[in-house]
């Protein structure tokens, strides 16, 4: 009786002693298949193309003014984008873990850099988080719970950027809540976008990546040297006054969408509204562009829906 009473109080003071350890494993190369919003990450967003964004009138505003001339600026040039674009962009991830070299315990997960984003720490030691008032970074300032199997972050305190590569804002108030889940060898990002600057709802993202350990994905992004790209040494930044962007009609003018559709807002989000289009939307005759998506066969595909360009389709 005295051996089984010790072990139970032994068994008792390594759960009270033991900390909680992650549910899932999530380190290794996590590799992107482009068969989400394949336009998104990889070619990008047309140019004024705000569809399924809960843009303000600021925010719209805003990205209306961008011209993509302003990344030719050699000090600009090296910018990253907001955290946010773990899921808009392209690219493969590697996650890792700071572990305590006494006990094992994680303190950190951490998700790789890429040539334009900071790498991002989830901290996960409980710390608390830093003043509203204190530095942003690039890749802001993550703590990390674990909500069964999904590992659940919040990111605040990141500088202001681009939600999307057409110019769309993202404002240093905007916080992110991250749910990381792990599925057998596929991994979901989804995000949680609150930015009360620009957005008038929040934001969802979600992305999914393959595991491939055949794949070495580097946890750090190549130095970036900005170079002269262009002839302009007036020191002007490259941007649109109100109601002269050139191409605020491009994408609707294109694909025959309402003007009002392309630009967003909060009432463009749900399936109500195809209804107000009924009336509106007028099909194109033939697919003209991104016909063959992110396939293989594309140009097969192209082909058979009879694309006017099947070269711009093949990648």
């Amino acid at each position: 009786m005295k051996r089984i009473g010790l072990f139970l109080l032994t068994a008792a003071l390594a759960l009270v002693t033991t900390p909680a350890v992650a549910q899932v494993d999530l380190a290794g190369n996590w590799v992107y298949r482009l068969h989400e919003d394949w336009k998104e990450r990889s070619p990008g967003p047309d140019l004024g193309e705000f569809l399924g964004l809960p843009l303000n009138s600021e925010g719209r505003a805003r990205a209306l003014r961008y011209s993509a001339n302003v990344l030719s600026m050699p000090e600009r040039q090296c910018l990253f984008y907001p955290p946010t674009y773990v899921v808009v962009g392209p690219q493969s991830l590697r996650f890792w873990a700071d572990t305590d070299p006494i006990n094992g315990q994680v303190l950190a997960w951490n998700i790789s850099a890429a040539v334009d984003r900071s790498p991002i720490k989830i901290w996960m030691d409980g710390r608390p988080r830093p003043s509203a008032n204190a530095l942003h970074s690039s890749g802001g300032f993550a703590t990390g719970v674990w909500e069964g199997a999904t590992l659940t972050a919040l990111v605040t305190h990141f500088k202001e950027g681009y939600l999307r590569r057409n110019g769309v804002p993202s404002s240093d108030k905007a916080t992110i809540t991250m749910h990381i889940t792990r599925h057998g060898d596929m991994l979901t990002i989804t995000q949680v976008i609150d930015d009360p600057i620009y957005l008038a709802r929040p934001h969802i993202l979600s992305r999914t990546w393959q595991f491939d350990p055949g794949t070495n994905v580097s946890p750090v992004a190549d130095p970036c040297i900005p170079a002269p790209e262009g002839l302009r040494d007036d020191g002007s930044v490259p941007s649109y006054m109100i109601g002269e962007n050139p191409y605020v009609n491009e994408m609707a003018e294109r694909y025959h969408i309402p003007e009002q559709a392309v630009m967003g807002g909060v009432e463009t989000l749900y399936p109500e509204y195809r209804k107000t289009l009924k009336d509106k939307y007028v099909a194109p005759a033939m697919c003209a562009r991104y016909c063959c998506g992110w396939t293989p066969g594309g140009a097969l595909i192209a082909r058979a829906l009879k694309c006017n360009d099947v070269s711009s389709d093949v990648r």
